[in-house]
């Protein structure tokens, strides 16, 4: 959604997190960039450490739960979805806080240039069906099932890796590989609630995030875009894309004869999602800058346990004990995926200190 990769932007064979309109800072680009014992120098007080967390935390979680409102307690007011308007209303929002934040200053990236669009423009139909397929899994999924799915995509951008980089995946990093997926299927088998359309979006979820986190590396070569470019240029595409697709599908006009969803509630949840997705990039270097890249990649782990936990009590999800078992064992997967990523980049640091 207006998206958390954040967050993200080519987060090759990392935690990939909830779809979200905008690009997270890519944790492990900040390993690379900055080691643990640089960043450990005591540089911060332990009230801003622990705020820098909280805040990563709160809007990777929010983020989630409020896109998963916005995708399915209010379809009783209508009859069908307005999933790609939602992300249209977000990704405009991103757009105009990200201007704002250039306009005073605070980021900068170059104005916008029709050839760059040109070029962009294939990341960013990946992008686009990455949001709606995010918010139609959410729609039709508990958010505990989506979130240990989405640790499924994680293998997908793997398999890439190799398959297209020759880059190979660590022992440790298969084996979790293998707790993930093991738990997943096992808790979507036991998941009553789990139905074929949802089962379809969140693997169209899954692999479009894949497909633009891969394609992210080949685009990067010939695009130069700061970050914050990427997000001003994806949420323009998005907004100039989806838009049409929103009228043709009669979600514009479902929209408006709605009166129903004409409700500061509705109109808050669309700016908060947009909003909270632009400022997890914000968030997300507060965090790295202020603790490190390890602590940065085990908050972004456990932040799956209050999004699994609120997402049940909020929404009235129906799971039983078994599939809480197998949601734990999937989860416990995703936390030695982080582990596993944490050793290799803290030796590609040591080696690179050596030499």
């Amino acid at each position: 959604m207006a998206p958390s990769a954040q967050k993200s932007h080519s987060r090759t064979g990392e935690d990939v997190e909830m779809a979200s309109p905008l690009l997270k800072a890519k944790s492990s680009d900040i390993i690379d960039q900055r080691t643990e014992k640089e960043i450990t120098k005591k540089e911060h007080g332990s009230g801003h450490v622990v705020s820098a967390c909280l805040l990563y935390s709160f809007c990777s979680v929010s983020m989630v739960l409020t896109n998963k409102s916005l995708a399915s307690s209010y379809n009783h007011l209508f009859d069908g979805d307005l999933n790609i308007l939602l992300v249209v209303f977000q990704a405009v929002v991103a757009v105009i806080c990200v201007e704002s934040c250039r306009m005073l200053q605070w980021v900068e990236y170059p104005n916008f240039n029709l050839q760059t669009a040109k070029l962009w423009a294939p990341v960013n139909i990946l992008f686009c069906g990455m949001l709606f397929t995010g918010i139609a899994s959410l729609q039709y999924n508990s958010v505990p099932m989506v979130t240990i799915f989405k640790n499924i995509t994680n293998i997908f951008v793997t398999a890439g890796d190799y398959y297209y980089f020759d880059t190979k995946a660590e022992t440790l990093v298969i084996v979790a590989f293998g707790v993930m997926l093991g738990g997943a299927i096992a808790a979507a088998s036991n998941d009553l609630a789990m139905s074929g359309i949802g089962f379809f979006w969140m693997a169209a979820n899954c692999f479009c995030t894949a497909g633009y986190v891969l394609y992210m590396k080949f685009a990067t070569k010939t695009v130069k875009l700061s970050k914050f470019g990427m997000v001003f240029y994806n949420n323009v595409l998005c907004t100039l894309f989806l838009l049409p697709c929103a009228v043709v599908n009669g979600e514009v006009a479902l929209f408006f004869k709605t009166e129903n969803l004409h409700t500061p509630d509705y109109c808050l949840k669309n700016f908060w999602a947009g909003f909270v997705g632009f400022f997890l990039n914000f968030a997300s270097l507060t965090c790295v800058q202020a603790t490190g890249p390890t602590t940065y990649a085990i908050v972004g782990s456990l932040n799956k346990i209050p999004v699994t936990f609120l997402g049940y009590i909020l929404f009235d999800d129906v799971i039983n004990d078994k599939t809480w078992f197998f949601i734990a064992i999937s989860m416990s997967g995703g936390f030695l995926y982080s582990y596993a990523k944490i050793k290799s980049a803290k030796r590609r640091a040591s080696q690179t200190h050596t030499k």
